[in-house]
């Protein structure tokens, strides 16, 4: 029987035999790089024909959403989950393939290159989602996508001085060789049935491609179902299974890391691209209405500056806390990563919650409801951190670093700092209903405020710590000093 696999930790070692020198093989540590960040800017670059939904003054926000925006922002949510767990995917093979060569490199290059056509397919789907033109683009190209993949397993295995030791090491390789297959492709057969039914019954085409995001975990939660009723069965031994989706098989941390770096850093990109495409006076415009004043043509847009600020800001201090709550964590879970994922789909939708607050004059009908998309969007992007958070608690001695665990030095200041955003988010949604003179002025200023928030919230719980433990020591004084007394006193005293 072979040794049970582990993936190794990115940028280890493995251990085992030297390479063979003849080979042209070459570290895949670039190869990684360039594809988390292009996967990163497609995942998130799917925002845009949602966030430039034209929605003119005369429209109610409201019906706005019901008819343009509601359809468009959940086909967006779909297609973000389904390129993610083509990331997630695209880790998982680059585990067992340690090395790679010249045609490994063209085939992933061949790979990123339809993955970069799919924003064009999901903009047909998001336009026309009744039609089977966009759905039938996008399930092809995300077919094709698993085929390549396909024959980069293929062509690793044919070559096994490319694949990581341990695998090299195991004695039945071509059974882990089609276990691998087996898991790839399963998204690509949803994605083809998806493709078939787009020109029958188009709804089932979009519930084939949720099956794509959820399948492994519906398979987990059965297996474990049935593990409780009837009892675990014994593990083959030969099963890539628990090497590939099993829910608490850790993900690479630093491919995660890498992924969410390069969605939060797209989503502030495209917040200066709407400035300098929407807010540059025109020349003529500025020497006819403005007498060539370029600043006082500038001073009509200060309200868009002020949303851009804010929202920067925004995104900025979410990636502060998503950078803060993974200094701590040691191991990403496949749940963790998950819920990872939902949160960046909601930091991609923060374009739109920059469209929507400056583009509506103040005191008109749609500024409330524009604010409390924003609170909405807000919202979401940081309670599923929070998630995260709780769901690493729950197993802290694998996942959490000793001064982020329940007693630790940093525990109270991270969940307070976790807490933060949504406790925030939700009281700006609930002054909206509360506060007829609520503004989007207001909101932002809010929004540019909450850093120091941050700060005083540092300073609260140190404090209150301080406060606590000084508290607990003059009454472990006071304990200790009556133990002394009443060793002190004789036996007819202590009676008396």
């Amino acid at each position: 029987m072979s040794a049970p696999l582990r993936p190794p930790a990115e940028g280890e070692a493995a251990a085992g035999p030297p390479r063979p020198a003849q080979h042209s093989s070459q570290a895949s540590h670039r190869l990684l790089a360039y594809s988390d960040a292009l996967l990163s800017i497609i995942a998130t670059v799917m925002i845009l024909p949602v966030a430039h939904t034209k929605i003119h003054a005369d429209q109610k926000l409201g019906e706005s959403i019901q008819q343009l925006l509601l359809t468009k922002i959940a086909v967006y949510l779909m297609t973000f989950l389904i390129v993610t767990v083509a990331w997630a995917a695209h880790v998982r093979l680059f585990q067992v393939i340690e090395l790679i060569d010249d045609v490994l490199a063209l085939l992933n290059l061949a790979c990123m290159m339809l993955i970069t056509f799919l924003p064009y397919s999901f903009s047909l789907m998001a336009s026309f989602p009744g039609v089977p033109v966009g759905i039938f683009m996008f399930s092809t190209c995300a077919v094709v996508i698993g085929l390549i993949q396909a024959v980069i397993v293929v062509y690793g295995f044919y070559h096994p001085y490319l694949l990581n030791h341990q695998i090299q090491a195991a004695e039945h390789q071509a059974v882990y060789k089609y276990r691998i297959l087996q898991i790839i492709l399963r998204g690509p057969v949803f994605c083809l049935l998806a493709a078939v039914f787009s020109f029958f019954f188009i709804p089932v085409s979009y519930v084939l491609l949720g099956f794509v995001i959820f399948f492994p975990h519906i398979t987990q939660l059965i297996i474990w179902c049935k593990n409780k009723t009837i009892g675990s069965r014994a593990e083959e031994p030969h099963s890539l299974e628990s090497f590939t989706f099993y829910l608490n098989e850790p993900l690479s941390k630093e491919r995660v890391e890498a992924f969410s770096d390069g969605v939060y850093a797209i989503v502030a990109t495209l917040l200066i691209l709407d400035i300098c495409e929407d807010n540059v006076p025109d020349s003529k415009e500025v020497k006819d209405k403005f007498h060539d004043s370029v600043m006082e043509a500038l001073s009509q847009y200060g309200r868009n500056f002020l949303a851009y600020f804010a929202s920067f800001v925004t995104t900025g201090l979410l990636w502060f806390v998503h950078h803060s709550l993974f200094l701590h964590i040691t191991k990403a879970t496949r749940f963790m990563g998950l819920l990872n994922t939902f949160s960046l789909a909601f930091i991609g939708g923060l374009p739109l919650a920059y469209q929507l607050t400056s583009e509506f004059e103040k005191k008109s009908h749609n500024e409330i409801e524009a604010i409390q998309v924003s609170c909405v969007i807000a919202f979401f992007a940081s309670i599923f951190q929070f998630a995260i958070w709780i769901t690493a608690l729950f197993h802290e001695r694998e996942t959490l670093h000793p001064l982020a665990r329940y007693g630790g030095k940093e525990h109270a200041f991270m969940f307070a700092k976790l807490a933060l955003y949504p406790c925030v988010s939700l009281g700006a949604f609930f002054l909206t209903c509360l506060l007829s003179e609520f503004s989007t002025a207001i909101f932002h200023i809010m929004q540019i405020v909450v850093p120091f928030a941050f700060l005083a919230l540092r300073i609260l719980v140190r404090m209150s710590l301080a406060i606590i433990k000084s508290i607990l020591s003059v009454s472990r004084r006071k304990n200790v000093l009556l133990d002394e007394e009443e060793t002190c006193l004789s036996p007819a005293e202590t009676l008396s």
